[in-house]
């Protein structure tokens, strides 16, 4: 295994890992039981193979590949905040109806009082930060196990969805903006100039962390892996700009269909800022500190109290964005909104994705690729025609899998030492 050795400022010799090298140590890492999101990389490999062998005119059409956005989206945004719940050991049981009643806040405001969109979005939000301080404070002060208050806000807030909507009555959006959200594209050109300033975007970036590391004589990574890296992103994030940005309408000449959907830079909007939250900020290493042994942190100074409190506080605002998304693309709530299996979905994202049940390890992008093989699941299986209950079987056998991994994982990174 051959490696570079470089010199510090103050003489100290660093052995700087080269691709072979890397690639090495990142499969033992791998067999160590580290396996991050490979796995959820690797089924929606083969879930995209089995789909689309079986239904190829179907699923593999450009239209089929926007409707994987929209479908997925609200799960998504749901799922990003229950990592945040999970990266501490938590479970948040309300975030589904959370989403449905702060969509419901929004289409209250808007369709029966007037409201307008730059007032009626915001209402949703704080009534979705106040949702997730109540149930914080309540876990962390009152003490009370997560599983219980959120039980309970599971039940409760389904009767605030009813008193909301006037007893079961479905409520129509009509606002323009808040239905573009989930159901409108940005133009052609737009779409190819946010591809290309997304690439460009991690490149520099990518670069600029290289670049630090080296100017304080730390190990980086190999300039050949930052290259792949974003010769990979370059790859996916252009050819879906390409099959996104082909006629999608079955009658072009009344309603043309091209273009990026608007939801999917809001999500990548989304899992950047918290990406980086957790990555690159004290509180993100605080609240990885926490979830790994909380009375540890507690007595390395960690406000471990308000670090609980704010992962419910960021799981409901998220789930306040993902309820305006579903109530978007479906132009109306009603009292099934944030129901079904919308709760399930959302948990099932974060732990396919690779965040553990068991608290202290996970990623943001860990519930977007977690909400990819929930969308591919439901839309590949409706396609294939399978019913409801076929569908919730495999998805079920789907996280099973999932947590199993989780947990061997883990295992075995305890016998090698790598936990």
């Amino acid at each position: 295994m051959s490696t570079t050795t470089t010199s510090t400022t103050g003489g100290v010799q660093v052995v700087q890992p080269t691709v072979g090298s890397h690639l090495t140590n990142y499969w033992q890492r791998v067999r160590g039981g580290d396996i991050g999101s490979l796995a959820a990389i690797l089924g929606l490999v083969v879930l995209f193979l089995i789909f689309g062998v079986a239904r190829p005119d179907t699923f593999l059409s450009a239209l089929n590949f926007s409707n994987l956005f929209s479908q997925g989206a609200s799960v998504i945004f749901i799922a990003m905040g229950l990592v945040f719940v999970l990266l501490l050991g938590e479970i948040d049981l309300s975030a589904g109806y959370t989403s449905g009643t702060c969509g419901a806040v929004m289409a209250v405001l808007l369709t029966n009082h007037g409201w307008s969109w730059y007032t009626a979005i915001p209402a949703a939000l704080v009534t979705g930060l106040v949702i997730g301080f109540m149930i914080g404070f309540l876990v962390s002060k009152i003490g009370i196990p997560s599983f219980v208050v959120t039980l309970a806000a599971f039940l409760a807030f389904q009767g605030v969805l009813l008193v909301l909507l006037g007893g079961g009555t479905n409520i129509s959006i009509h606002d323009p903006f808040v239905l573009a959200l989930a159901n409108k594209n940005m133009s052609v050109a737009m779409s190819w100039i946010l591809a290309v300033v997304a690439v460009a975007g991690y490149a520099a970036a990518q670069l600029i962390k290289v670049r630090g590391r080296v100017s304080r004589g730390l190990v980086h990574d190999p300039i050949g892996i930052v290259f792949l890296r974003v010769a990979g992103l370059a790859v996916l994030v252009f050819a879906g700009v390409a099959i996104l940005t082909q006629e999608r309408a079955i009658n072009p000449a009344i309603n043309s269909l091209k273009g990026v959907p608007i939801v999917v830079p809001l999500i990548a909007v989304a899992a950047i800022i918290w990406t980086f939250v957790l990555g690159r900020t004290t509180y993100g290493r605080h609240v990885y500190a926490v979830g790994g042994n909380t009375e540890a942190a507690r007595r390395a100074g960690i406000p471990t109290d308000r670090i609980r409190i704010s992962v419910f506080v960021i799981c409901s605002f998220m789930a306040a964005i993902g309820g305006i998304i579903a109530a978007s693309r479906a132009s109306s709530v009603d009292p099934r909104s944030g129901g079904s299996n919308v709760l399930l979905y959302a948990v099932a994202a974060a732990v396919i994705g690779g965040t553990s049940l068991f608290g202290g390890k996970g990623r943001v992008i860990d519930a977007v690729l977690g909400g990819a093989v929930i969308a591919v699941i439901d839309n590949g299986m409706g396609l294939m025609n399978f019913s409801s209950g076929t569908k919730f079987i495999f998805t079920g056998l789907v996280l099973l899998a999932a947590a199993s991994v989780d947990a061997l994982s883990r295992r075995r990174a305890a016998a090698t030492g790598n936990r």
